[in-house]
C-alpha cells in the first residue's frame, strides 16, 4: 500500500534540501503607516518592519478615497455579494466598475472576475471554444496563469521564445493561413521587469489576422497618461483586442478583469465556466477598486513620485555594485543566483534589519538566477531606502557574493 505521509514528506524535504521551501511571514498591515508593518516572529514577539517586496506598487490599499468607498459600501450593502454574476451577484458597485475599466481601456466593455489569474485562465481556455481550431502563440516567459488557460483550453498552441518577434514570425508562417490565431503576451514581466515588443506584435498580428492579448497586470495604475498601462504609453492600446488587468497590485484592492469589444465580452461572460460558476466580488471590494481606478486616471503626480522612488533605489544599488537587473522599469531585482544564500539574504534583512523581501527562487524563476525582488512604492520614503541601502551593503560583503555590474 502507499505510504502517503512517507510521500508528502518526500516532497517537502526535497524543498528544504533545495533551499527553495517557502514560509509564511506573518505581518500585520497598519492603516496609514503602509509600508511600516508588524511581523510576528516565531517565539511571539512583534518587530516593526518595512515591506519591500509587495505589490501594492501604488499605496492606495490604504488610501482614503479607497477606505471611504469601501466603507460606504459595507454600510449600504454588508459584506458579501450573495451569488455569481448571473445569480444574485450583480450589483451596481460591479457595473459602475466595469464601467470605469472599460473607459481606462478606450475599449467598449469590460469584465471583473475575482483576480487575474482566473480572469487569464478563464478567457485563455474558453476562447477556441468561440473560435474552433484557434492557434494561441505564447510567450515563453508569459505569467502561470496564461500557461494554465492556454493548456487547458485543448486547442493548438504555439511557444515563441521570450520576447523573439523573429521566431513568432516563423511560428506564425508555418501555420495555416485561414486558421483563427491570438498571440498571448505581456506588457511588463514581473521577474526581470522587462517590457513586451507590443507595437512588433501587433504589426506581425496584423499581417497574419491574429488577435491580441496583452496581460498588464504589472502596469495598470502605473504607466500611461492615465495608468492605463505600457499600452496606453505607448499609444498602442487601439491595436489590442483583450487587455487583462489586475485591480490587487497597483489599485490596491482585489480582483481581475478583461477589456475588450462588447461582443468579445459578452461571449466569455456566457461560456467561461471560471466566470459562471464563481461567486462575484463583495460589493465593498468592487466600490473600492472603483474608486481606485477613477483616482489613479488622474493622480499623475503619484505616478510620477513612484517612477522616482524607482529610479532612486537602482542608482543606489548600482552604486553599491549590486547586479541589478534594470529594463527601465519600476521592478527592482537583484539577482545572487544561489537559492540557499537568497533566502539566508532574505531572513537577515527580515531578522537584523526589519526589512522584508521574498526570495525568489524556482520554479517561479529559473535555476541558477534565484534573486531578491524588491517593488519601490511612491510611500517608500528616502529614510527607508537609505536603511535598505545600508541593510544589502552588509549583507552582500557577509555573505561573500560577487558585485557586478547591474544588466539591463
Amino acid at each position: 500500500m502507499t505510504d502517503y505521509t512517507a510521500a508528502l514528506d518526500r516532497a517537502i524535504d526535497t524543498l528544504h534540501t533545495e533551499g527553495r521551501y517557502r514560509t509564511f511571514i506573518d505581518i500585520e498591515r497598519r492603516r496609514g503607516q503602509f509600508p511600516r508593518a508588524i511581523w510576528t516572529r516565531p517565539d511571539g514577539s512583534e518587530s516593526e518592519i518595512t515591506v519591500w517586496c509587495g505589490n501594492d506598487y501604488m499605496g492606495m490599499g490604504q488610501h482614503p478615497v479607497v477606505l471611504s468607498a469601501m466603507h460606504e459600501a459595507i454600510e449600504a450593502t454588508g459584506a458579501g455579494s450573495g451569488g455569481t454574476r448571473n445569480i444574485s451577484g450583480t450589483t451596481i458597485y460591479h457595473k459602475r466598475l466595469e464601467a470605469e475599466l472599460a473607459d481606462l481601456h478606450r475599449k467598449e466593455a469590460a469584465l471583473v472576475f475575482t483576480s487575474a489569474y482566473i480572469a487569464n485562465d478563464a478567457t485563455l481556455s474558453t476562447l477556441p471554444k468561440l473560435f474552433p481550431g484557434l492557434i494561441i502563440y505564447s510567450d515563453a516567459l508569459n505569467h502561470a496563469s496564461m500557461i494554465e488557460g492556454v493548456r487547458r483550453n485543448g486547442g493548438a498552441k504555439r511557444i515563441f521564445r521570450h520576447n523573439d518577434v523573429a521566431h513568432l514570425r516563423e511560428l506564425l508562417e508555418a501555420d495555416d493561413p485561414a486558421a483563427p490565431k491570438l498571440i498571448a503576451f505581456e506588457s511588463v514581466y514581473s521577474m526581470d521587469g522587462d517590457f513586451g515588443a507590443i507595437a512588433a506584435i501587433c504589426d506581425l498580428a496584423e499581417e497574419f489576422g491574429a488577435l491580441t492579448y496583452i496581460d498588464e497586470v504589472h502596469a495598470v495604475g502605473i504607466y500611461g497618461p492615465r495608468g492605463a498601462g505600457v499600452a496606453e504609453r505607448d499609444r498602442l492600446m487601439h491595436r489590442l483586442d483583450i487587455i487583462n488587468g489586475t485591480l490587487a497590485k497597483a489599485y490596491g484592492v482585489m480582483g481581475g478583469y478583461i477589456a475588450a469589444s462588447a461582443r468579445m465580452c459578452d461571449a466569455i461572460r456566457s461560456y467561461a465556466p471560471g466566470f459562471i460558476f464563481t461567486t462575484s466580488l463583495p460589493p465593498s471590494i468592487a466600490a473600492g477598486a472603483a474608486a481606485s481606478v477613477a483616482h489613479l486616471k488622474r493622480d499623475t503626480a503619484l505616478r510620477a513620485l513612484h517612477r522616482e522612488r524607482a529610479d532612486v533605489l537602482k542608482l543606489r544599488l548600482r552604486g553599491l555594485g549590486l547586479p541589478i537587473i534594470d529594463h527601465g522599469s519600476h521592478i527592482v531585482p537583484v539577482h545572487v543566483g544561489d537559492p540557499v544564500k537568497c533566502k539566508m539574504i532574505s531572513d537577515r534583512l527580515l531578522a537584523d534589519h526589519g526589512v522584508y523581501v521574498q526570495p525568489i527562487n524556482f520554479p517561479t524563476v529559473p535555476r541558477g538566477t534565484e534573486r531578491l525582488r524588491f517593488t519601490p512604492s511612491p510611500v517608500h520614503t528616502p529614510s527607508m531606502i537609505d536603511a535598505l541601502v545600508r541593510a544589502m551593503d552588509d549583507l552582500w560583503s557577509h555573505c561573500a557574493l560577487n558585485r557586478a555590474q547591474a544588466t539591463g
